[in-house]
């Protein structure tokens, strides 16, 4: 489908306003602060000091703001629905107004705060329904260089433009392939584009944005410029990886105790299973999970090896428990251990049988770059994709790595985590 080289009206984009912060945060004031404390300030419900209700009401607007600026972060990602981050944000910010009310030792009123709440998460959903139902992202695209394939892509509306002129339209956004030698007129476009205030993106950037994946032909840099991650996130993921441990493992052990008596009780065999994997720096480890699958004999040849490490659909090896773990990523618990020891993280990409890495890197170009960050027990590839094996859903699966690398960042790792937790209630990809 070739782009379209006239804007036709658009009634989704007349709805642009939805989108807008300063419309989204007077809406989630008037309904979520204005109207619970005027509510309590007249005494509908109870009575109520005035200094305890303009406490609750100065700290829920700043919850309620800072939630939603949250939730607009987050979603900053693509192939992410808003829905699943809603109460988590505002949760969060409105347990930080909590504790610093009562480190302070405020008055306040638990009717404004909780009627708070509440509305605003009811007001951010709303919010979040109308926008996504009503706006589309329109872009106008610059002529030249690797921008056709962008018409491919969904989740916007695309116009070609015909002449190096401005769009009149103070929220047009922009788009052109910067490694493209545009004309003198285009450039010179582009530049007062910038400089009045329009958006201008990268055509190559805006694809990943759009579609979550980073494209395979070349190594791409990151934001820095450079083939290394984030080096900073890095350290500071490694002690947040460790205190989610210390923090988790009590919570942990009972689950696991009962897991392993559920797998000895339904299948002979190991509790535990352990697997040579491909990790960090493309450093061979074991991994641990547990045992899903029906104790066999370790294949000796090459092909057998790997034939062996793949999971098929409905695959007869797979135990009656087995296919329960796996559905819900419980098998994943034991890699506690892997984190503990700095061979994992919690999130990042998943670690490969050797057998199958060996294979993908003989078959696809860079695929060794995937391991230049710590892989993960879930990661931006399994909330997308879920379980693969054969070569091109491989290259789809690296394509959702390399975005990762690039991106690394406490933001997509907030927003994978966030996303886990619907692909283990929904078991999205388990075989």
């Amino acid at each position: 489908m070739l782009l379209t080289k006239q804007i036709v009206a658009r009634p989704a984009y007349n709805f642009a306003i939805l989108s807008r912060f300063r419309f989204q945060l007077i809406v989630m004031w008037a309904v979520a602060v204005a109207m619970p404390a005027l509510y309590v300030y007249f005494g509908f419900i109870t009575v109520e000091s005035n200094r305890a209700i303009l406490n609750s009401a100065t700290a829920a607007a700043f919850a309620s703001m800072a939630g939603l600026i949250s939730l607009r972060r987050v979603k900053d990602f693509p192939g992410t629905r808003s829905y699943a981050f809603i109460l988590p944000s505002m949760a969060a910010t409105y347990g930080l107004a909590l504790v610093l009310i009562f480190g302070m030792r405020l008055a306040y009123s638990r009717i404004v705060l909780s009627t708070s709440f509440a509305l605003a998460v009811l007001s951010a959903f709303a919010l979040v329904y109308l926008t996504e139902r009503l706006v589309k992202l329109l872009f106008h695209v610059v002529p030249g260089g690797d921008v056709r394939s962008l018409s491919d892509i969904k989740a916007a509306e695309w116009v070609m433009m015909v002449r190096p002129i401005v769009p009149a339209d103070p929220r047009a956004i922009l788009v052109a392939d910067f490694r493209h030698n545009h004309d003198g007129d285009w450039e010179r476009m582009l530049a007062d584009a910038a400089v009045s205030g329009r958006t201008v993106y990268h055509s190559k950037l805006l694809s990943e944005s759009l579609t979550g994946q980073v494209r395979i032909e070349h190594l791409s840099e990151n934001s820095f410029g450079s083939l290394l991650p984030n080096l900073a996130y890095r350290k500071i993921k490694r002690l947040a990886d460790l205190a989610a441990c210390l923090a988790l493992s009590p919570l942990l052990l009972l689950p696991m105790a009962l897991i392993s008596i559920l797998i000895k009780l339904d299948s002979a065999g190991s509790v535990i299973f352990r697997q040579q994997r491909i990790g960090y720096r493309g450093q061979v480890f074991e991994m641990y999970k547990f045992r899903t699958m029906r104790s066999r004999e370790t294949a000796l040849d090459e092909n057998s090896a790997r034939e062996d490490a793949m999971t098929r659909h409905d695959d007869d090896r797979v135990t009656r428990i087995g296919r329960f773990l796996r559905r819900t990523r419980l098998d994943e618990l034991p890699q506690i251990l892997n984190i503990v020891r700095g061979e994992m993280s919690w999130i990042g990409p998943r670690p490969e049988a050797v057998p199958l890495s060996k294979w993908y890197q003989n078959e696809i170009s860079f695929y060794s770059y995937r391991h230049i960050v710590r892989p993960g027990i879930s990661g931006w590839a399994q909330v997308h994709q879920g379980h693969v094996t054969d070569i091109d859903a491989i290259t789809t699966k690296l394509a959702y790595d390399f975005y990762y690398v690039k991106y690394f960042s406490a933001w997509l790792d907030i927003v994978i985590a966030l996303r886990t937790i619907p692909t283990m209630l929904g078991g999205f990809g388990a075989r």
